[in-house]
């Protein structure tokens, strides 16, 4: 199998992140080629000619682009093990809703907060907090979005959780403050594996953003 599944991807991207942990869900060995962002390989512009982004999944030697239809890709070739969309027409739309609103709202939301200054960084930071509440509410008193186990929602916004602490130095706020729920949340999926075996260390998050700042020329 691992000759099989490769997949391109960045250390530090969480839309990569979300394709690592829909794999160990799945207990699918694979082949990692991490990716240089600035420089473009042949690999990866063969693969995804059209975006030219990671993640990109190969399948025996065909791609798989955009990190949220990887995830439901992975789901339905492996379909055996630990399942990540309910089977309910109504509830997939659902999640898939509100996977399309986390991938939309929270790093637009987190690239603005370290992006910026003043008012639009203030401006970021609120919308970042309203978003997480209303994440809190959809989670109400489950263990995890998916319900008792980790779902699709579930592995769409884990990843994040690892962005966190670069968003907060930046815009020198907590978010646990003002969103205890999606902490917790987020501890309890650390407790897996397959979560916290995927996800990179915040503190190499933080380091990958103050490079970019200076990449940007951002103080």
């Amino acid at each position: 199998m691992a000759k099989e599944v490769i997949l391109l991807d960045f250390l530090e991207s969480p839309f990569g992140m979300r394709v690592r942990v829909a794999l160990a869900e799945k207990g699918v060995e694979y082949e990692y080629k991490e990716q240089d962002l600035w420089n473009k390989g042949e690999l990866l512009l063969k693969m995804n000619p059209v975006h030219k982004k990671i993640p990109v999944l190969v399948h025996d030697g065909k791609p798989v682009c955009e990190s949220l239809l990887i995830v439901e890709y992975i789901d339905e070739v492996w379909r055996d093990k630990a399942p990540l969309l309910p089977s309910d027409p109504y509830q997939r739309a659902q999640v898939r809703f509100w996977a399309d609103y986390s991938d939309k709202k929270i790093y637009d939301c987190g690239g603005r907060i370290w992006r910026g200054k003043g008012e639009q960084q203030e401006a970021a930071k609120k919308e970042l907090i309203d978003c997480l509440k209303l994440l809190e509410e959809q989670l109400g008193d489950k263990p995890y979005f998916g319900g008792d186990t980790l779902g699709y929602v579930d592995v769409a916004i884990i990843p994040f959780y690892t962005w966190f602490p670069a968003y907060e130095s930046s815009g020198n706020f907590k978010i646990e403050e003002s969103c205890p729920k999606i902490i917790a949340w987020a501890k309890r999926c650390m407790q897996k594996d397959s979560v916290s075996k995927s996800l990179v260390e915040p503190e190499k998050v933080t380091e990958f953003v103050l490079q970019l700042k200076k990449r940007f020329g951002i103080e």
